[in-house]
């Protein structure tokens, strides 16, 4: 995970950056039930993420997936106030009957919030 620069730790611990609750409304809105718009996609997520779709195609790396799941759940929010960053376990079920899960994480600082990293299971 990148580094957080000692003002935006200072910014999330001044009670500025986003709540449990917005990360966890705003990752089950930028997900869905079968995961992120085109749109989302391009306004929403970090530069980072962009540069990893670009070289790993055959993958989706939002979803840690190749193919669309049939639906996809966001567990609890965690919130790292001292590393300005809120994370949740995202879970994606598939019509096999399998579930697969990846983290997503977003920086407390972002502004407007965006997901800043996605780390897949296993």
């Amino acid at each position: 995970m990148p580094s957080v620069p000692a003002f935006a730790a200072s910014a999330a611990l001044a009670g500025k950056g986003h709540t449990a609750a917005q990360i966890s409304d705003f990752l089950v809105g930028f997900y869905g039930a079968h995961g992120p718009s085109a749109q989302d996609r391009e306004n929403q997520v970090s530069q980072v993420l962009k540069e990893r779709q670009q070289v790993n195609e055959e993958v989706d790396v939002l979803l840690c997936a190749r193919d669309e799941p049939q639906d996809i759940g966001v567990g609890p929010v965690t919130v790292a106030k001292t590393a300005s960053v809120g994370w949740a376990t995202v879970t994606t079920h598939w019509a096999s009957g399998g579930t697969d899960t990846f983290t997503a994480y977003v920086r407390l600082d972002s502004n407007p919030i965006r997901l800043d990293d996605v780390i897949c299971a296993g």
